[in-house]
């Protein structure tokens, strides 16, 4: 049996809790992605049956199920296990729901300890994405450039990961006075704050996307004194420079070629 869900956090917990009492998944898939269904089986047999509705499930999301999956998550799992599940359901490793599944299995029938087994086969994975997530939140938060379109501040990114709910919070308490924006260029997601209140997540459609990228461009061009302190911050960033301790490559290791493109000291 093959569990589908909406795609929300809320709605995975909802078929964690349905795995346990409804009746155990093969694996866990979001339905609004390109479904072919699972291949081999946990136990590594491939299906015999042909994939048929009687094999798959479609789960509505329940946000009481959910909170009480959340709670058992917090109760009786080991302190990093909530943080780790959270981290890995937003990467885009393709196969991250059954991942978090089995190791929910296996820590829930273990305990608190179960996260010190950092090699078994169920927990190795999830926190290996886990952290991988959190480097790139962590990188983001020193390479986040805002352009001041004089009516916000706007940030523009494109990480393997889907970091927009991870650093929120941190910008939306430094900058609490400010009006931004954080744009998620890939997926097509917004981070928006305005001065006291606090922060939304929103979805934009394609031509919102690419009208907000194309005004705050020409909005940033358009305003002088954009323009001098991005000139100002270039002219730092190659002053401060040792010419004789250049090295590319340890620069590229740390500030890769993909997130390059939205950084000021990286463009003309």
């Amino acid at each position: 049996m093959d569990y589908l869900y909406d795609g929300s956090f809320d709605g995975l917990l909802t078929t964690v809790y349905h795995d346990y009492y409804s009746g155990r998944a093969e694996g866990i898939h979001c339905r609004d992605t390109a479904y072919q269904g699972s291949l081999f089986s946990e136990n590594g047999k491939a299906f015999s049956e042909a994939l048929t509705p009687e094999n798959v499930t479609t789960v509505d999301t329940d946000l009481n199920l959910a909170d009480r999956v959340y709670r058992a998550i917090e109760d009786k799992l080991a302190a990093a296990a909530l943080p780790t599940v959270y981290r890995t359901f937003l990467s885009n490793a393709a196969d991250k729901e059954t991942l978090i599944l089995r190791y929910l299995r296996f820590s829930f029938s273990v305990g608190p300890k179960a996260d010190a087994w950092h090699t078994h086969p169920r927990v190795q994975p999830v926190q290996k994405i886990a952290a991988q997530v959190g480097m790139e939140m962590h990188g983001m938060l020193g390479l986040l450039r805002f352009t001041d379109t004089k009516k916000f501040l706007y940030a523009p990114l494109a990480p393997n990961h889907n970091i927009l709910p991870l650093i929120a919070e941190h910008f939306s308490d430094r900058l609490r006075e400010e009006n931004f924006m954080i744009h998620d260029t890939r997926r097509h997601l917004a981070v928006v704050h305005e001065t006291g209140e606090s922060w939304c997540l929103q979805t934009l459609d394609d031509q919102m996307a690419e009208r907000l990228e194309l005004k705050a461009s020409e909005a940033s061009a358009a305003t002088q004194e954009e323009i001098w302190y991005q000139q100002l911050w270039r002219r730092y960033f190659e002053t401060v420079a040792i010419e004789s301790r250049r090295n590319k490559r340890l620069q590229s290791r740390f500030i890769p070629q993909r997130y390059r493109r939205y950084l000021i000291e990286f463009t003309t």
